[in-house]
Parts: structure tokens; sequence; C-alpha cells
């Protein structure tokens, strides 16, 4: 059992608070941008979820004392943020300097200041695990790790659901990229503003986090280092035109030691590539066991709350 503090409530954030218990953990505090709830016996997760659907804060406390909670293990969800990765920069900072462990929802720390994070890490007795970041529910950096990231050559694949449902449907019905955009952003697929996700941004932060990993440290990757192109520009037509060869159009992303790449590409309809609607699937290539698929839902709040637990999970007790 572990004593977990939670910065950050939106819907990962939330779902881990509600999950926690089932998975024999205590959640002894809470924290979003308003306030903190705070108990280190352990808090009623029931009743901060519910103020946080009534108020729209979890409590009364201000979000620092979160931080100084007496936790095991800092779950890291707040939104992800580029450049200087903050605020969940400091707040792994934060969480290390005082020998605590860290599990990330938040892809910032780990895609724009990899080599900072490692560095705390190893100054601390604390550690830090980031499943959650690259695939939501779907083991990804598991596979890599119990293979060894020196003996993965390569990961690719389809690593953001809303550009996936959007070249879904306009494989399927016909119809053009701003058609398809607002009946995602109608059934809530899509943001309001969805340029991260169709801009290519969100998988591109993952395969940056994959890079990081495959390079075993003997090189660093950010956002900047990627070549990156989104799915705004792929015309209804070069679906058609796709599927008259038996192939569809997906946003792939690919990772070496070397190099991060996103972009719409060609597939075969019979690929692992083509997953449908907002799956997400990688391709992971090892030296000498050929390709690993996996599959699965790579975002929703019970989903990636599943990873931070298995994380949480993972790390050893620190007393």
């Amino acid at each position: 059992m572990s004593r977990i503090a939670v910065v950050g409530c939106g819907a990962v954030g939330r779902s881990v608070v509600d999950l926690a218990g089932d998975h024999g953990h205590d959640v002894v505090a809470v924290a979003d941008s308003q306030g903190a709830a705070v108990d280190p016996a352990g808090l009623e997760t029931r009743a901060v979820l519910e103020r946080k659907a009534a108020d729209g804060a979890v409590g009364d406390a201000a979000p620092a004392d979160a931080l100084a909670a007496p936790y095991d293990v800092l779950v890291e969800a707040t939104p992800t943020t580029l450049g200087d990765a903050e605020p969940g920069f400091s707040h792994v900072a934060r969480a290390l300097s005082r020998d605590r462990h860290v599990v990330l929802a938040n892809k910032g720390p780990v895609a724009e200041r990899y080599g900072d994070v490692r560095e705390l890490e190893a100054a601390s007795r604390g550690s830090v695990l980031f499943e959650a970041t690259v695939g939501g529910a779907i083991p990804v950096l598991g596979t890599i790790d119990d293979y060894g990231p020196e003996r993965i050559t390569a990961a690719r694949g389809v690593l953001n659901g809303t550009a996936n449902f959007v070249l879904t449907r306009m494989a399927a019905e016909g119809l053009d990229y701003e058609h398809v955009l607002a009946e995602a952003q109608d059934m809530g697929v899509a943001e309001a503003d969805p340029s991260f996700d169709v801009e290519g941004t969100d998988a591109a932060l993952k395969c940056v986090i994959l890079a990081n990993v495959l390079a075993c440290g003997e090189r660093e990757f950010t956002l900047d280092d990627a070549t990156v192109e989104g799915i705004t520009r792929v015309p209804g037509s070069a679906l058609d035109l796709a599927a008259e060869d038996g192939r569809t159009v997906r946003l792939v992303g690919e990772a070496t030691a070397d190099e991060v790449r996103v972009g719409p590409r060609l597939v075969p309809d019979t690929s692992p590539l083509a997953v449908s609607g907002t799956r997400n699937v990688v391709q992971v290539e090892t030296a000498h066991a050929d390709g690993i698929d996996l599959s699965g839902r790579g975002a929703g709040g019970p989903e990636t709350a599943t990873a931070v637990l298995a994380d949480v999970g993972r790390l050893p007790p620190l007393d």
C-alpha cells in the first residue's frame, strides 16, 4: 500500500483518486488549481470528488499543501505544457527533493526536460515512472523495459485518438476534414481547440518520450527535435485513392534513438496500423524478436488512471 498525493484534478486525476482504493492505496492529498484537500490518515475520496463536482474545487487548503503532505508517491496529472514544462517539472523536483516517488500522467517533464528529470532522479531515493504519458492504458514503456531499451530498434504507431477518429470517418463516409472535425467536436471526441491533436503535437510528444527512452541517455530529445506534420491538409480525395489500392491514411509517429517523425502515412488496410476510431496502436521493433503490436485505449480518464496506478504498484517501498 502506498500513500498517494494527486496534483491535477482533470479527468485523469479524478479517476486516479476514484480508483486508488481499488488498487490498495490511500489518497492523502489532492490538489487542483483552486485548492487542496489533505489528510495524512487518508481522504474520504468520494467526498472530495463530490465537492469537486459541486464547487469546482477539491478543498480549502492551499494547492502547495498537497506537495508538502506525507505521501510516498506524487501523481503529477496537471495539463501538459511545453518549453519549461511548468508547473509539472517543479512538482517533480519538489517530490524528488523529499526522496519521494513520482508517477507522471503529464507528458511535459519527460518530453521537454528529460535530462533534468533523470538528473534529479539520480540524486534522490525516489524514482520516476511515466507509462501513462505514451499510450494511456497500453503498456508500451513496460514492454520496452522488459526487453531492454537497448534491444529496441524503433517504435511506431497511431498515438492520437482524435486524429485517428477523424481519418477513420473521412475514409468511411467520404466526408471532408472540416465536416468530420465538427462532428468529432459535437461528440466530445475533439476539443474545442483541437490543434494539439490534429496538428500532430500530442503524437509527437509521445514519440519524443519514446525516443528519450530508446536513446538510453546518449541523446536527449524535445519537441523541437521532431519533424511533425498533422492531418489538417489531408484531403478526402487522398483517402478515396488510397482505398482503391487497399490502403488508408493514418497519422503515424515513429521514434528511434536517432530521430522522431510524425505525419500522415499510407498504410495497408490489413496493417495493424490501420486501427480504427479512437483506438491507438504501437509497434515495437526488437533486435532479435521481430515486431510486437500493442493496441488499446490510448486516452480516457479511467484508462490512463489504470496505467498510473500500475506504475504506483511497481514502485519499491521507501521506508
